[in-house]
C-alpha cells in the first residue's frame, strides 16, 4: 500500500474521530437565572381566614373612622378561605373571581400578601401596616390601583 494513501486515511480518520467526538461533547452551559430571595410567611392562612368588614381609606386622618366603618361591613363580610396549596383566597385589584395568595416577608423587612410566585413587594402585593388578629390594614405596592382603591382596612367579624 502506498504511504501517502495511508497517511491520507488517517487524515480522513482522525478527522471523523473529531467531528464524532464533538458531536459527543454535552451543549454549552444556559445563563443562569438570578436566585430570587427566599421568604417566609409571617402570617398564616389560618389566622387570616374567616369573615371581615371592609373599608378603606384615601387619606391618613381617616384610618380610626375607617376602622369603625370596616366594623359596620360585617352585615355584608369580605370572607377568607384557605387556598388549595397552603395559602388563603382573597381578590386581587379589578379581578371578578379571588385568588390563593400568601404573606411574604425578606428577612425583617416589610410583610406583603401576594401571589406566592412573585417576589415580596411585586406590583400586585399589598404592604401589611398593621395585623394583630382583629385588624389587618392593607396598602396596595401598584400606585394606579392605590389610587383607586385606597388602603384597606379589615376588621375581623363577631
Amino acid at each position: 500500500m502506498n504511504v501517502s494513501r495511508c497517511v491520507a486515511r488517517l487524515a480522513f480518520v482522525a478527522t471523523l474521530a473529531a467531528m464524532l467526538a464533538g458531536c459527543a461533547s454535552p451543549p454549552p452551559p444556559r445563563p443562569i437565572e438570578p436566585a430570587r430571595p427566599q421568604f417566609t410567611s409571617p402570617i398564616s392562612a389560618q389566622q387570616v381566614m374567616g369573615k371581615w368588614g371592609l373599608a378603606a381609606y384615601h387619606r391618613p386622618e381617616d384610618a380610626a373612622r375607617t376602622e369603625a366603618q370596616a366594623r359596620q361591613g360585617c352585615r355584608q363580610p369580605y370572607v377568607i378561605n384557605a387556598g388549595p396549596s397552603g395559602g388563603f383566597m382573597m381578590y386581587l385589584a379589578d379581578d371578578a373571581q379571588p385568588s390563593e395568595v400568601v404573606s411574604k416577608q425578606v428577612g425583617n423587612g416589610p410583610i406583603y400578601i401576594g401571589l406566592p410566585d412573585e417576589p415580596p413587594g411585586a406590583r400586585s402585593d399589598r404592604e401589611v401596616l398593621r395585623f394583630d388578629g382583629q385588624v389587618l390594614v392593607l396598602k396596595w405596592m401598584d400606585p394606579e390601583v392605590a389610587g383607586r382603591y385606597g388602603t384597606m382596612v379589615y376588621v375581623r367579624c363577631p
